[in-house]
């Protein structure tokens, strides 16, 4: 019987798979309208997330209907004191909350996301509780978030799960908004600053591009989580832990090329003839809510059988900006 499964599952993987090479760590591809899995590696490893965590902070601050036209003064402790990151927003501005919100999630500001937490109803402690709804309320049962910018390696999640938080982010006018403006000027103390996407591919030359955002903290690599539209197909990306941006554009090249059925993909730099690759099945079962069954993937780098944790089926259904 296992030895029929195994063939099965074989035979499915070699119809269907297209090699996929990839430079990070983790990664997760998921059709929006159906939630079927396009493409998957590690998608289960729990692991540090760095500032994609600001799409959660944005989410609870905009749940909280707190007045965006209201200014908030960046204070001396929303300065970075852990890793010492610098920031373009200095000390003693007064910033309307859109403004601040806007830096958190375009230009990735972690003192911006800090002063977000702490003028939230309740404070920090506020903050935390919220975000802790939130995580239960999306089912990321494999995430944990401590604080609102990304910089403590204890803010961990899962490619599964972060996901999820996409989708719900998708639904989110402003946020898609912000995290597609290639550049923005912001009033700083009666000055207009200019600030830039920290996504490259924004704006760029023939990316759709319905949601973004990136990530970055020694511990965390180079992360990024996009929705995009390819060949009149629409996709959510969860990349985590490559070791540079370059490999993690690159990673973004070959996930295009893939969900637009090119054949040749984008080749990543690499160290050895031993750089990890892996495969994606045109015959993944999606997710689902209300799973009862246990799937079956072929592990990457090995033929051994590897039992799929149950998930919730994820539909992703990014607003994108009227071009």
């Amino acid at each position: 019987m296992l030895k029929k499964l195994f063939a099965t599952v074989l035979m499915s993987f070699s119809a269907a798979a297209f090699a996929v090479p990839f430079g990070s760590q983790s990664v997760l591809v998921v059709e929006d309208d159906t939630g079927k899995i396009l493409l998957e590696k590690n998608a289960d490893r729990v692991v540090p997330i760095a500032s994609l965590t600001k799409l959660m902070t944005a989410m609870v601050v905009l749940d909280a209907k707190q007045d965006m036209d209201e200014l908030i003064e960046i204070d001396r402790s929303d300065v970075d004191t852990f890793k010492h990151s610098s920031s373009r927003v200095p000390v003693g501005a007064l910033i309307s909350r859109r403004d601040v919100l806007q830096l958190a999630l375009m230009s990735s500001d972690n003192r911006a996301a800090a002063a977000l937490a702490r003028t939230f109803p309740g404070g920090t402690d506020g903050f935390k509780a919220a975000v802790k709804r939130k995580i239960s309320a999306l089912g990321m049962t494999q995430t944990v978030i401590e604080e609102p910018t990304g910089l403590s390696p204890r803010n961990r999640s899962t490619a599964g799960d972060l996901v999820k938080m996409a989708a719900a982010s998708s639904k989110y006018a402003v946020i898609t908004n912000m995290t597609t403006d290639s550049k923005n000027l912001i009033n700083i103390n009666g000055r207009e600053v200019e600030y830039r996407n920290t996504n490259r591919l924004v704006g760029a030359k023939g990316w759709d591009i319905g949601l973004s955002k990136t990530g970055y903290t020694s511990e965390a690599g180079r992360c990024l989580i996009m929705n995009i539209t390819a060949a009149g197909k629409n996709a959510t990306m969860v990349l985590l832990n490559a070791g540079a941006s370059s490999a993690r554009i690159l990673d973004a090249l070959n996930v295009r090329r893939f969900i637009a059925g090119e054949q040749a993909p984008v080749r990543v730099a690499k160290a050895s003839n031993r750089a990890p690759r892996f495969k994606a099945a045109s015959k993944r079962g999606s997710i689902k809510a209300s799973a009862n069954r246990a799937g079956i993937k072929a592990s990457a780098g090995n033929a051994k059988l590897k039992t799929v944790k149950k998930r919730g089926k994820v539909k992703v259904t990014p607003k994108r900006r009227k071009k």
